[in-house]
């Protein structure tokens, strides 16, 4: 399906490998890329879950019309699975010593205190 609101193709994919396990998404990946002429970066492969007694999988895939597209409409988690998006994250300790600094300040302080944590 064909989706221009979003800049997208959208569709469910079937794979079929009898002799395998399952299918890796980085081969879906590029073997979508071939058939829809489309750079294999912008095509993100999701959901795929195997049949009962193997031999097939299915599972989604995003074929996005350039990578702006990609960056503007795909959600954050996935584009860090994909390697777009840099995701960086505090350790669990700063942030719950962050959490509990900002606990003594009200108002405009507050924002001022999680900003200063940031840094």
């Amino acid at each position: 399906m064909t989706n221009r609101l979003l800049q997208r193709k959208q569709m469910v994919v079937d794979v079929l490998h009898p002799s395998m396990a399952g299918v890796s998404k980085k081969d879906i990946q590029t073997e979508l890329a071939r058939r829809y002429k489309a750079e294999a970066g912008n095509v993100l492969c999701f959901g795929f879950r195997s049949a009962f007694g193997g031999g097939k999988s299915s599972g989604f895939a995003l074929i996005y019309d350039d990578a702006a597209s990609l960056k503007r409409f795909e959600h954050k988690f996935r584009q860090a699975r994909a390697g777009v998006l840099e995701h960086k994250r505090d350790s669990r300790k700063r942030i719950k010593e962050t959490k509990n600094r900002v606990k003594k300040f009200r108002g405009k302080e507050k924002s001022k205190a999680v900003a200063a944590s940031k840094r």
